[in-house]
């Protein structure tokens, strides 16, 4: 399934016609701005996933961006994927306000005619929880269970089951478990 005439409306959309877009029908998806340029790309939002007033940018070819069941993205959240690269999320995470996700540097770097900051693919276990403001950057893996505190930029891989803090984000506490209840 592609957007919907409803999601059409309720936000901006702009996508090139090679592009493969799955959306579940009991997703929600209201007053974000979808961009996507490029060839063979894809979007999938699987079922029970809520975007809300977010940016959703995929630029280049072959890229593509994978919202795991059950997530929650949060007000002002930034997703970018570019170059080749890919941003997948497990089910059940939770991202609060102000988010940016980025798999590239968005400008290339180059020492010695070669480049040296190179995308890389962001990898997003299930049942995280991402607090308002943290940057996460390329080339990062966030294990299953972990919560990543506010105003962090992570920067390194976080294994599962801990609170990270700090920028660029430490740990601070393992063997943890989360709930959105109590």
């Amino acid at each position: 399934m592609s957007f919907s005439l409803i999601q059409r409306l309720r936000n901006k959309i702009k996508i090139d016609n090679s592009t493969i877009v799955e959306i579940s029908k009991s997703s929600k998806i209201v007053g974000c701005h979808i961009l996507i340029k490029g060839k063979n790309n894809h979007f999938v939002v699987q079922s029970g996933t809520r975007l809300r007033n977010m940016i959703v940018e995929i630029i280049g070819d072959n890229c593509s961006v994978k919202i795991g069941k059950n997530c929650m993205i949060g007000d002002n959240c930034y997703l970018s994927v570019k170059e080749g690269t890919a941003l997948v999320f497990g089910n059940d995470c939770g991202l609060s306000r102000n988010v940016k996700i980025m798999t590239s540097d968005g400008h290339p770097i180059f020492k010695d005619g070669k480049r040296i900051n190179k995308a890389k693919d962001i990898v997003l276990g299930s049942h995280i929880w991402v607090a308002d403001n943290v940057t996460i950057l390329k080339g990062v893996n966030i294990g299953d269970g972990s919560v990543v505190g506010i105003n962090s930029t992570v920067v390194k891989d976080v294994p599962p089951s801990v609170v990270c803090v700090g920028n660029p984000a430490k740990i601070v506490k393992d063997n943890i478990e989360w709930r959105d209840k109590l």
